[in-house]
């Protein structure tokens, strides 16, 4: 092969390599992937995983507990490893836990009762990997329902725990 052969290849290569194919067949060679995949939500939006929107109503931010109790269901204790992984993979996040309790009973009894429940799941949050310094917990007892009749589907509603986010400001 001649000189003047393997300069016009050296040059021919060297052009194509200059070439921009990004987008050729719908790939994106700059991130490696398919971007036809790429997420086509609004930031902030329930569609968002990363959102507290989508924390809210697709993962759920409340668990239920029976009369009088403050031990985690079945049904709480999917929607806390929910949360929980959630809460992994969102690390820019802290929570509030809030304990709330039904109308009967005493103020004292149901703030305390609220306590229990509110340590109840950040102690389940914990045990899956959480840190127990980004949970924090609150007892609001009787004081903040969100039903207010006196039967017991009202009395179900509030007998709840309610994880509410908060941005890490820390650093």
């Amino acid at each position: 092969m001649s000189s003047f052969t393997k300069v016009a290849l050296l040059l021919a290569g060297l052009a194509l390599a200059g070439c921009d194919n990004s987008g050729v067949f719908g790939l994106d060679d700059t991130l490696g992937n398919d971007a036809a995949t790429e997420a086509n939500y609004e930031q902030g939006s329930v569609d968002d995983p990363t959102s507290v929107a989508h924390f809210q109503q697709v993962v759920g931010d409340r668990v239920l507990f029976t009369v009088d109790q403050s031990d985690l269901t079945e049904d709480g204790k999917l929607v806390l490893l929910s949360q929980a992984n959630w809460l992994l993979e969102n690390s820019a996040y802290n929570a509030v836990i809030e304990g709330h309790a039904d109308e009967q009973g005493t103020r004292e009894y149901n703030l305390a009762l609220g306590a229990r429940r509110a340590s109840a799941v950040k102690e389940f949050l914990v045990s899956r990997g959480i840190a127990g310094t980004r949970l924090r917990t609150v007892s609001y007892g009787k004081e903040r329902p969100i039903e207010v009749c006196s039967a017991e589907a009202c009395y179900a509603q509030n007998r709840r725990a309610v994880t509410i986010l908060q941005a890490d400001l820390s650093g």
